[in-house]
This record gives C-alpha cells, structure tokens and sequence, in this order.
C-alpha cells in the first residue's frame, strides 16, 4: 500500500459495485433469524426439561 489516495479511491468505488439488501429484504431476513431463534429456544428449553426429568427419576431410584 503504497498511495493511501488511491487506496481510499478503490474503496469507494467497490463501495459503489456493492448490491445493498432493499428495505423488504432486510425485514424479512430479520423477522426469519427471529423466528428461528425462538424455535431454537423452545427446542433447548423442551430438551433441558426432558434431561431434568430423566434425572429426577435417577436420583429419586437411587435413593
């Protein structure tokens, strides 16, 4: 990196050839990482409660 200038100028440019997400894209790839995420939540959430039981019921026969 010799010339900072042009470094700057190279940037911009590829700053412009960049293929920006519209508005809906964005909402929709939001609204889908959301979804997914509580999905995740309630299959950790039911496998812990499963895991809990399962304990539960060994420590109460070990006894």
């Amino acid at each position: 990196m010799k010339n900072p200038l042009k470094f700057i100028q190279e940037v911009k440019q590829e700053a412009f050839r960049v293929t920006w997400p519209t508005g809906k894209e964005t909402v929709q790839g939001s609204l889908m990482v959301v979804a997914m995420a509580i999905v995740a939540a309630i299959f950790f959430l039911l496998i812990d409660q499963i895991f809990k039981s399962l304990l539960d019921i060994i420590l109460k026969v070990s006894i």
